[in-house]
């Protein structure tokens, strides 16, 4: 059990310094998904599979953008991204030049 909670962390911590990648990727696993699954019916025009694709990855893209919202509102309560912040910063409050 603690080592399926430290892999959950991990991904957890992954999708946190990763938003706009982890969202642009399940966008687009959403529509080729989609896509795939509308091009296994015949009775459909391509255009409106084109339509239906787009529809299921927007859909997809909220749902992410509404769980790394969820993401964000449990750092912020929790104080883990001030900790994230406090890293780019120096004592004096200037950012690090690497």
């Amino acid at each position: 059990m603690a080592e399926l909670k430290n892999k959950f962390e991990s991904i957890r911590e992954w999708v946190v310094e990763h938003k706009l990648r982890t969202v642009g990727c399940l966008w687009l696993s959403g529509i080729a998904g989609s896509i795939a699954y509308n091009w296994s019916k015949p009775n459909m025009k391509t255009s409106v599979k084109v339509i239906h694709a787009r529809l299921h990855a927007q859909a997809l893209t909220l749902a992410a953008l509404a769980g790394a919202a969820v993401v964000e509102y449990y750092d912020h309560k929790s104080g883990a991204k001030a900790d994230r912040v406090a890293k780019f910063l120096n004592a004096d409050g200037h950012h690090q030049k690497d």
